[in-house]
């Protein structure tokens, strides 16, 4: 079927028509394969993201469907991923506390933000930008955050708390020094399910490992109790320093939302002052200034709370009860006074609100997640917002962006697709952009299940709209099904996912290939590690210093004097021990002669002149000069005519057609003579040798003298 070519650049899904029967089955099987792997896995994401678990079931409905209906490739699927979620938990958290609606309306905003920048640099073709992120930045980053994300699934692995703080590795060294604290039924939860997709991927890969073992360790959630919860007043805590920093915590948090409402109040009250009487009036401004001192005592008062909040959950309690069951005392653990009996179990505080608290004595399980569709509405944003996401979110594009497009050409060389990075773009941009008004956080192409679904037999992008129908089915009818699944399953399934992420090896092979690219992959690793939970910063310092190298690079490229080898070649004379001339230099650069190495240039044939000063003649073998800016032709201009008045010749050979219609068009071809400019190192050399001998010069002695033309031309 023949599509106009502006039909199918607005339509791109035209390109699978005609549709035939057989692809209709293979597309269906391919997308319920994907989708029995993506139901459990999006849940798990979200969670690393730091949103409520059901937001993954969002992400993983209409962006999933968008991105195949209008990117490149047939085969891409599109959704949750486990970079961009960390991405996303790493940009936000130090904003707001995880899982709260403040930090999900962010999430929000932020994919919104993410759509916009993707689609503009599609619609603009701009994708050659993800260029910038080179791939040794790129290993380096996705190894860093492989472990990254492990390590942040181990406190749920083992059933105790993790702080929230500036330095990551702060944070695990906190779940490191809880290790006393493990809640073994959790953490053999854990481990049941990760042998268990260990042993289907082994012994039978074509099965969804992932769904038989959410499916097993939900059942045996249920039977077993795995979940154990309690609530209990204020007043029961018996430990003097958390009864202190909780009613501390209670009081902020009424505070916070007195402020909120001044802020509401006031923010109301100055757009009708602007209205009424400008925006640079004397109420105005002063109602101005109380709004931002209001939100800045906000930031703080949110920033204490959720100190305080990481110290609340790292206290472990012990119960004790009356004869109702009702909670009477909390004591530090180890620390029931005399007479009380304690239950017997660990408790940690995981809710604390007006003067009731949420305890947690079992394992943490998925919970109630919401029947039906995702509301439909624009996020909410302002500019403050876009100020304080505008960077995480190019990073997560350009990431997100990069991560997809990869997938997508790998999974193009089985299938002989052609792949278009613009088109792509617009894909993922208008993927998340429907993710922003259907409450999804930021989404990517995923290697994992695109590989599933070209090796489930997807023939067009249909499978992915299969996929997206079988989660509309789990939104609406099925979610009951995953309230008894156990957090520490969803941990090991993101562990067992990232592990395929961790390739030093890739690190090992950039060194090995270039130093520079070794240096940049490293620093970007480490860095990555060390400012964590910052990544965005990390592979912005790496990105930098990659353009940094690749800059040092062209500013002192590989200039060699040349001479002539036993085999009748012009070679490195230093490296090959080969004798000058008297009678010309032998000068090949080997780089784009620009700004910033035209000192470099300048220098090297400045002393490749003093070194044989006998030499009349200088040849410049220009090969590998395949760029001239304005600086390298004034620099050329300035030797030919300062050698020129120490009585040389320079000649120039092999300079390429953009080199010599830059020198023709200032000018400075006439200058240095256009009888100096040779197709060849040879004939110029023959010219040079000839007009040596017709000044009584005996060139029979030179080891450059030219050789058969017809040999070497």
């Amino acid at each position: 079927m023949n599509v106009p070519p502006l039909l199918l650049r607005l339509l791109p899904f035209l390109r699978w028509l005609p549709y035939s029967a057989t692809a209709l089955r293979a597309d269906f099987l391919a997308g319920l394969t994907v989708a029995l792997v993506l139901v459990p896995q999006s849940m798990a994401y979200a969670q690393l993201a730091g949103m409520p678990v059901y937001f993954g079931l969002y992400a993983a409905f209409l962006p999933v469907m968008v991105g195949a209906l209008w990117g490149s490739s047939n085969q891409l699927g599109t959704g949750p991923v486990a970079v961009v979620s960390l991405l996303t938990a790493s940009s936000l958290a130090p904003l707001a506390a995880p899982g709260s609606e403040a930090y999900v309306a962010l999430a929000i905003g932020l994919t919104l933000m993410v759509g916009v920048v993707q689609l503009t640099l599609g619609l603009f073709k701009l994708g050659v930008i993800v260029n910038f992120l080179s791939h040794p930045v790129i290993v380096g980053f996705t190894n860093a955050a492989a472990i990254i994300i492990g390590l942040s699934q181990i406190n749920k692995l083992i059933g105790v708390p993790i702080g929230r703080s500036e330095y990551f590795l702060q944070d695990i060294w906190g779940v490191v020094q809880q290790l006393g604290d493990t809640h073994w039924p959790t953490l053999w939860m854990g481990l049941a399910a990760m042998t268990v997709m260990w042993l289907v991927r082994r012994m039978a890969p074509k099965l969804p490992g992932v769904l038989i073992a959410v499916a097993l360790t939900s059942l045996v959630s249920w039977q077993i109790g795995f979940e154990r919860t309690a609530t209990a007043d204020i007043s029961t805590i018996k430990e003097a320093e958390a009864a202190a920093m909780l009613t501390e915590f209670v009081r902020i948090e009424e505070r916070i939302k007195e402020i909120n409402q001044q802020i509401g109040d006031k923010a109301g009250e100055l757009n009708k002052l602007q209205r009424d009487r400008g925006e640079l009036s004397h109420e105005a401004v002063t109602l101005n200034y109380e709004l931002q001192l209001l939100r800045l005592q906000l930031k703080d008062r949110e920033a204490e709370n959720r100190r305080r909040n990481r110290a609340l959950r790292s206290f472990v309690f012990e119960r004790v009860q009356d004869g109702n069951g009702k909670t009477v005392g909390l004591y530090a653990a180890g620390r029931v006074a005399p007479g009380e009996k304690s239950d017997g179990q660990r408790w940690h505080i995981i809710r604390a609100g007006s003067g009731e608290l949420r305890l947690s004595g079992g394992g943490e399980v998925v919970g109630r997640v919401p029947e039906g569709l995702p509301a439909v509405g624009m996020p909410n944003w302002s500019l403050e917002m876009l100020a304080s996401l505008f960077s995480a979110a190019l990073v997560i594009a350009l990431v997100g962006f990069m991560e997809a497009i990869s997938i997508a050409k790998a999974m193009a060389a089985k299938t002989r697709q052609r792949i278009d990075p613009n088109q792509e773009l617009v894909g993922q941009g208008l993927a998340n952009l429907i993710g922003a008004v259907s409450q999804s956080y930021p989404v990517s192409g995923s290697f994992s299940r695109s590989a599933v679904n070209l090796n489930a037999g997807a023939v067009t992008g249909m499978s992915s709209l299969f996929t997206g129908l079988i989660v509309l089915l789990t939104l609406l009818w099925l979610t009951p099904l995953l309230y008894h699944l156990p957090q520490t399953v969803l941990a090991a399934v993101i562990i067992m996912a990232v592990i395929g992420l961790i390739n030093f090896a890739a690190i090992k092979h950039a060194w090995q290939a270039s130093r520079h690219d070794g240096i940049a992959a490293i620093v970007t690793f480490v860095v990555t590690l060390a400012v964590a939970p910052h990544l965005d910063t990390g592979i912005l310092v790496g990105a930098s210093l990659a353009i940094v190298l690749y800059l040092a690079r062209t500013m002192t490229p590989r200039v060699a004097v040349l001479g002539r080898h036993p085999d009748g070649t012009l070679r490195d004379a230093k490296i090959h021990h080969l004798p000058a001339s008297d009678i010309v230099t032998a000068v090949r650069f080997d780089g784009r002669l620009y700004f910033a190495n035209v000192s470099y240039f300048e220098d090297a044939i400045l002393e490749a002149v003093a070194a044989n000063p006998k030499a009349n003649f200088l040849l410049v073998v220009g090969e590998g000069i395949n760029e001239l800016d304005a600086s390298g032709e004034e620099v050329i201009g300035h030797l030919v005519e300062r050698l020129r008045d120490n009585g040389l010749t320079v000649a120039f050979s092999g300079l390429k057609k953009q080199v010599v219609d830059v020198l023709r068009a200032t000018g400075l071809a006439s200058r240095i003579g256009e009888q100096n400019l040779y197709a060849t190192a040879n004939r110029a050399l023959s010219a040079i040798h000839a007009a040596a001998a017709a000044s009584g010069q005996d060139e029979a002695a030179s080891p450059l003298r030219p050789l058969s033309l017809k040999r070497f031309d």
